[in-house]
């Protein structure tokens, strides 16, 4: 059983930056300008990471717990699965989704 908490203590890890991964790709699939474009493409990551640092990290300036922190949570791997909605990688967002819950799930009942 250890082995397994510890499995999912790394995909928690993995879908962090699984929505880093899928914000990015969204900003750099736009059809727009290519300066645009790259600027959503590492812009909107950047965005995801301040407020990582801010509210979502084991060292965050501002702590979140209990109802504040599910939301931001749901907030945080919305934007993923909602990223890949809209750049059109339905079934990738469908699986990033299931992933997060499962994990999500199973950290919240491990207490990790």
């Amino acid at each position: 059983m250890k082995a397994i908490k510890a499995a999912n203590l790394g995909v928690l890890f993995l879908i962090e930056l699984g929505a880093l991964a899928a914000v990015s790709y969204w900003g750099f699939t736009r059809d727009v300008a290519t300066a645009l474009a790259w600027l959503l493409g590492l812009g909107a990551p950047t965005v995801l990471i301040v407020l990582w640092a801010l509210f979502g990290s084991q060292k965050a300036s501002y702590k979140t717990r209990g109802a504040v922190r599910v939301g931001f949570e749901l907030l945080w791997f919305g934007a993923g699965m909602a990223a890949l909605f809209a750049a059109g990688a339905m079934a990738w967002a469908l699986a990033f989704a299931a992933v997060c819950a499962v994990s999500k799930t199973l950290a919240v009942i491990w207490r990790q």
